[in-house]
């Protein structure tokens, strides 16, 4: 009798296979399997404590702080070299994208209008929370921690920072011992990107083996960071990890009331002011929020606008807004629309700050507050955190910059719902404008259901390796639908 193993058998083992198992969980359990393990693992470092420190660890962090440390870092750096190029290719190809499209100017200011409107509310929600609790007022922290911050912004800094120090906005750096080390200018990248997108209009016909390969480079780059975004649960581990070892409960503890304030107004800006601009345009809020999902949960844990927004921007489309549309407003958003970085967070810091040193702030600076977030939002540029947006607000009030050092303890904790609300914003703006302006799928978007980040992914590199742009919004329609519908929304949007 013959003992091998019946082939059932062995495809039950197969699928036992414990690396297999863990790739087949959902990416959102991997998210939230990533915060648990981080905030253990968090814990565990700090209950270590330091080491005797030496020149090769100054800090005295524990083995596993400069574990988790080392793995935040590394997703972070991964981010960070691929937005350059995003930035660039995003902003030409989308701003090009417009050239057939009869109304551009039209949507363009339209979109910029809501950006303004939805950061008005945002800014108000936020200094009324402040004006009530009074964050700053026994709040605990210690005055060792100020510190002003190595990355200013005043309204000087801003305006200049406006000017490309070279076409690619990149700096360099010499340190004490000779390496060079680069950096980049955001903001600067999306002024280049902006005056080579018009010039490329301008030209015309001769521009378009250009737009060819710019849209080609955008599809590779988009490529790469769909594999960065894979790597967003280990990420978690080591940002969400190291912020507790580094910190602890302590610094939250003492931030109490400030980390609820925040907390408190991104909630009653997205599940209260979203919802009601969403009902007085007549829009499904029940849609919106299970078509945004996959881009607001990705947010939450990438901390990065940028980082974010090829997910922003398929889950726009998958919605019902024409690709040449959503192509233009959220790479737009992506650095220039923050209701969490540039309005709730800096309005609330702001308090924060006079309260803690004790300085009156009358109407004029809660107006002051409100012009900054209004107008000074794409100073913030789409990376992870908000200093930038902090100091520009600071230094318009006179206020200590000193003050930056206070907020820096959870500054990652508060950045992770700041980023979910300003991804989430920026879809809502797309959503709006496109059904103002009469060019959004509205079947499409009464039938959007909640997708995994897995669907989302297969489609799009199954859109990427279709003929043409046609095919890919076709085939990212009828993977909402079940019709054959994107190829007339097409048609449609490009002649509204």
């Amino acid at each position: 009798m013959s003992t091998s193993t019946p082939p059932s058998s062995t495809a039950a083992t197969r699928q036992r296979n414990p690396l297999r198992a863990i790739l087949g969980i959902s990416f959102g359990w991997q998210v939230l399997i990533g915060l648990v393990l981080g905030i253990i693992l968090g814990l565990v470092a700090a209950q270590i404590g330091p080491v005797a420190e030496t020149d090769a660890n100054p800090d005295g962090a524990n083995w596993l702080t400069t574990g988790l440390d080392t793995i935040g870092t590394i997703f972070v750096t991964l981010l960070k070299a691929l937005v350059p190029p995003l930035i660039f290719l995003a902003i030409v190809t989308s701003i090009a994208n417009l050239r057939n499209v009869t109304n551009a100017a039209r949507l363009a200011w339209k979109t910029l209008l809501w950006f303004a409107i939805t950061a008005l509310i945002s800014v108000a929600v936020g200094i009324t929370l402040g004006v009530i609790t009074s964050p700053g007022e026994n709040s605990g922290v210690d005055r060792s921690a100020e510190a002003a911050s190595s990355t200013q912004g005043g309204w000087m800094d801003f305006l200049t920072g406006l000017v490309p120090a070279n076409f690619l906005g990149i700096a360099g750096k010499a340190s004490e011992d000779g390496a060079v080390s680069l950096s980049f200018n955001a903001l600067q990248i999306l002024v280049i990107s902006i005056a080579v997108g018009i010039a490329v209009l301008k030209v015309g016909e001769k521009a378009e083996p250009f737009l060819k390969f710019t849209g080609s480079a955008l599809e590779i780059v988009q490529k790469l960071l769909w594999w960065v975004i894979r790597l967003a649960p280990i990420g978690t581990v080591g940002l969400l990890g190291n912020a507790v070892a580094s910190y602890g409960w302590e610094a939250i503890g003492q931030l109490g009331v400030f980390t609820v304030d925040v907390y408190v107004g991104m909630l009653i800006v997205l599940l209260v002011v979203y919802p009601v601009l969403l009902k007085l345009n007549g829009l499904s809020v029940g849609s919106f929020f299970r078509g945004v999902w996959p881009a607001t949960s990705l947010g939450f844990v990438s901390r990065s606008s940028l980082g974010t927004m090829p997910m922003t921007q398929t889950v726009t489309e998958r919605m019902g807004v024409p690709r040449h549309y959503a192509s233009f407003a959220i790479p737009l958003g992506a650095t220039t629309k923050m209701d969490g970085c540039a309005a709730i967070y800096p309005s609330l810091a702001a308090i924060f700050v006079a309260n803690f040193y004790g300085v009156p702030l009358g109407v004029t600076d809660y107006l002051l507050i409100v012009l900054v977030s209004v107008l000074g939002s794409a100073a913030t540029a789409g990376m992870t955190g908000a200093t930038v947006m902090l100091t520009l607000t600071l230094s318009t009030l006179g206020l200590p910059l000193e003050g930056v050092g206070l907020l820096l303890a959870i500054d990652p904790i508060l950045d992770m719902g700041r980023t979910a609300l300003n991804v989430t914003g920026q879809s809502l703006v797309a959503v709006i404008v496109a059904k103002r302006e009469k060019i959004l799928d509205q079947p499409t978007y009464d039938a959007t259901r909640r997708t995994s980040f897995q669907v989302i992914q297969a489609e799009e590199t199954a859109a990427i390796a279709a003929d043409g742009p046609a095919d890919s919004e076709a085939a990212t329609s009828q993977a909402t639908t079940g019709e054959g519908s994107g190829g007339d929304r097409e048609k449609q949007s490009a002649t509204a």
